[in-house]
């Protein structure tokens, strides 16, 4: 699996998250909401350092992650992150590898 994130997606990051160069960034899966995936569960993200990684993406010295607990959610699929400027939100698709 593969952690793909647009240049505006990135900005979001920086500006709401008020990430910095050494800041880790977490992809997990949390019970609640929907996904295209499945039920009853949803991406989460947060700012944490990480425990073991599965897959990570490194963008201007900031580190985007999933964590081994949480490669279930993604059933074998990319996480695409993008940004919507008229949402104003983070959008996440998920591509078959």
């Amino acid at each position: 699996m593969k952690i793909i994130m647009t240049d505006t997606a990135f900005k979001w990051f920086k500006d709401e998250m008020d990430v910095e160069n050494g800041d880790s960034i977490k992809f997990f899966a949390r019970y609640g909401g929907a996904s295209p995936l499945h039920e009853a569960f949803s991406l989460g993200v947060m700012k944490e350092k990480p425990d073991l990684v599965s897959t990570e993406t490194i963008i201007s010295e900031i580190q985007f992650y999933v964590e081994q607990r949480d490669e279930w959610f993604f059933d074998g699929h990319d996480l695409h992150v993008s940004f919507d400027s008229v949402s104003e939100e983070l959008v996440y698709s998920y591509k078959k590898t």
